[in-house]
């Protein structure tokens, strides 16, 4: 396959109806989706062409019945694609985020809350993809998770560039008053910082029972041992 030659829409799908419905090789096959041979090799062991739906690249309109002939005549043959595939792009619509890091956006938000208040709420819902009632739920600390959420960067958390950030600060910044200076919002830092002062005195009181057990365990082991001796309780 040429290097400027686009592939089809789902190469996957695509190799494993090839690999079930036609003669051409695997390394055709590998060729015209863009794959490696030995996951076409896979596919046509069944190790992996169960896990994908085969897709007719001739019904798509990206292959010709004539096209494929000619591989199976010549198995040098490199297949042309007959259509180029339409990438279907997303423009519209709130930021999509991977489930494995959704879990990571109050903390993102919560950040942008404490160090640019000045950031508008449609803007953070459109830099991390949220919803505005997500982020006044943690502005206002009525979240129901709010004990847990702990402010992190959301570049760091891949929630979004830190050119998507940047220029978010700085179209926020255009719109203070001259002269003034974004207020920094320490609700969450002071909510966050109660948290961990009544865990570090719960762990404290802990400590103190757990020595005062000990010492009343020893004193008693000692009274026992002096009974066992008959030595009288002064």
């Amino acid at each position: 396959m040429s290097k400027n030659q686009a592939t089809p829409l789902m190469p996957h799908a695509t190799a494993s109806w090839l690999v079930d419905n036609t003669g051409l090789t695997f390394e055709q096959i590998a060729d015209f989706c863009g794959l490696h041979i030995l996951e076409v090799q896979a596919m046509a062991d069944d190790l992996a062409g169960q896990k994908y739906t085969g897709r007719d690249p001739v019904r798509s309109g990206e292959l010709t019945h004539e096209e494929i002939e000619k591989g199976q005549n010549d198995a040098s043959y490199s297949l042309k694609i007959h259509k180029v595939p339409v990438q279907i792009q997303r423009t519209k619509g709130p930021r999509y985020t991977p489930v494995s890091k959704r879990q990571d956006k109050p903390d993102g938000i919560a950040w942008i809350l404490r160090n640019h208040p000045e950031i508008s709420d449609a803007q953070i819902s459109k830099l991390i993809g949220t919803t505005r009632n997500t982020i006044g739920a943690i502005r206002e600390r009525s979240h129901w998770n709010i004990a847990n959420i702990n402010p992190k960067d959301p570049v760091t958390l891949g929630l979004c560039s830190q050119r998507e950030l940047d220029t978010a600060v700085a179209k926020a910044a255009k719109n203070l008053p001259e002269g003034s200076e974004p207020k920094v919002d320490t609700r969450l830092t002071d909510d966050r910082q109660a948290l961990i002062d009544e865990l570090k005195k719960e762990r404290e009181d802990a400590a103190r029972a757990a020595v005062e057990a000990a010492q009343e365990a020893e004193a008693e082991a000692w009274l026992a041992a002096r009974r066992a001796e008959g030595i009288p309780e002064e």
